[in-house]
């Protein structure tokens, strides 16, 4: 007979979290560029919608995340393992890099996106400089999370 327990549950949506919090984290790298090159009228509202994809999704799967994770560390007394440790680490830099790196980038990048395209123009050296620098840092992300992912499965 199968067992579902309280843990099972927990565990389930805390792997529920991870994906919704982190899978549009591999899609980025994946249109972004290709936006830019082939859509670059588009980028305002692109930028807007990252932005809107963090606030609104993106964080409160992350603050499941870390509910769940406290669960079922503290309920199987594992605090001390490093593949608690590392993603609770991880975790807590990708908040970090949200609120204070990617949100004021973004928006930023919506605003300069705007300003250049205004009359017909074309997106400039500002906003080139600092989409590379935004899709760098994302990049840097999304291996954070690939590492956090190791750690939890592979539990080195």
């Amino acid at each position: 007979m199968l067992a579902i327990t309280f843990y099972s549950v927990v565990l389930s949506v805390h792997v529920m979290a991870v994906v919704i919090a982190f899978g549009t984290t591999f899609a980025y790298p994946a249109f972004m560029p290709w936006a830019r090159r082939t859509h670059p009228q588009a980028m305002p509202v692109i930028h807007e919608l990252s932005g809107r994809l963090g606030r609104l999704v993106m964080t409160p799967a992350m603050v499941v995340v870390l509910i769940c994770g406290i669960y079922l560390a503290s309920d199987a007394d594992v605090w001390s393992e490093a593949w608690v440790t590392v993603p609770l680490v991880i975790l807590i830099v990708i908040g970090a890099l949200g609120g204070m790196f990617f949100s004021p980038n973004e928006r930023r990048l919506g605003e300069l996106a705007r300003r250049d395209l205004a009359g017909g123009g074309t997106l400039g050296a500002e906003y080139d400089a600092l989409f590379r620098r935004v899709a760098a840092v994302g990049l840097t992300t999304a291996a954070l999370v690939l590492i956090a992912i190791f750690f939890m499965a592979a539990k080195p």
